[in-house]
């Protein structure tokens, strides 16, 4: 997959099928529109394209409303499109200069000049341009004048993107990874920083690394302690058993919310790595044990459901 991020240094794109969104979790609803771009490029000799927006446009048009949560970073989010086969992925850059073009400038200097289209793949409620005036039946009338074939995403379709979407954030912050997980039709995961903690893992006998997520809108699951699967960036080939808290350490009266991961027969310096973490099940929910006994052996059990939960998989 060839990604771009500048729309002043594209290509000459071949028989272009083009379709437009947010793509976040890119769960399966998302999966099935891929496909069909896809089948359209291959049956058009020509490649699929996908457009996404970087900053999300809620940040750039709303930048006091911090409550956007997304099921990817925007590395995420290309890895993922790769891995389902997208030929193009171009992410463009959002402004509030390019929210307020007209909406058949938009289709003329945008989308026809960037990527002189074959075919749109679109949904009928996806609005674009100044004050969102422009619409699926603007797109409609004006492809006799730009020579390209326009394609509906139903209601139905859509919908099922939109509800899957909601209940995928409502899963994972509700600790339910294993539904948010069947949703996206992959696991979900978080990428961080190695950063140092509090050492409080050390001193119990399970070292853990603290993570730091570097995208502040990233999703974060419901606080309690999940079976990840481990990559670290520096040595991507080789995953490893991990256990990991998200929680504020209540035993030890803890503030302010962390992400450690223990990760299993495993004891190497890697401060300042970059860690991605694959949710694979979710343990139990955060408590505050009466000693540090208790808490230690809670522990040493979610150790041995972790293991068993990787008995069967490939790791």
């Amino acid at each position: 997959m060839r990604v771009f991020r500048d729309l002043n240094n594209l290509p000459a794109f071949k028989n272009s099928v083009v379709t437009i969104g947010t793509f976040d979790g890119v769960h399966k609803g998302h999966q099935k529109l891929i496909e069909r771009i896809n089948f359209l490029a291959k049956q058009n000799q020509g490649e699929s394209i996908i457009l996404t927006f970087h900053p999300h446009p809620r940040i750039v048009i709303n930048p006091q409303d911090k409550s956007l949560r997304l099921l990817n970073t925007i590395e995420e989010k290309i890895a993922l499109l790769e891995k389902y086969g997208v030929d193009n992925l171009v992410i463009v850059p959002f402004s509030r200069d390019f929210s307020e073009q007209a909406a058949e400038d938009y289709i003329s200097n945008f989308l026809v000049k960037n990527f002189r289209p074959k075919n749109i793949v679109i949904g009928y409620d996806h609005k674009f341009g100044k004050n969102r005036s422009g619409n699926y039946e603007l797109l409609e009338k004006m492809k006799e004048q730009f020579g390209y074939a326009m394609e509906e995403i139903s209601k139905e379709t859509l919908d099922d993107i939109a509800i899957s979407s909601t209940k995928i954030r409502h899963s994972l912050q509700s600790g339910d990874i294993k539904l948010a997980n069947e949703l996206l039709g992959h696991n979900y995961t978080l990428t961080g920083t190695v950063v140092r903690g509090l050492q409080n893992g050390r001193k119990l006998g399970f070292p853990t690394a603290n993570i730091r997520v570097n995208d502040e809108y990233k999703l974060i699951p419901e606080t309690g302690i999940y079976v990840v699967r481990v990559t670290d960036a520096a040595a991507p080939a080789q995953t490893h058993k991990g256990m990991l808290s998200i929680g504020y350490n209540p035993t030890f009266e803890g503030k302010e919310q962390t992400i450690e991961v223990n990760i299993l027969d495993f004891d190497k310096d890697i401060y300042g790595n970059t860690l991605t973490l694959e949710f694979i099940q979710h343990l139990r929910h955060e408590k505050k044990f009466d000693t540090v006994d208790a808490l230690i052996a809670a522990i040493k059990n979610d150790e041995q459901h972790t293991r068993k939960a990787f008995e069967g998989l490939l790791i």
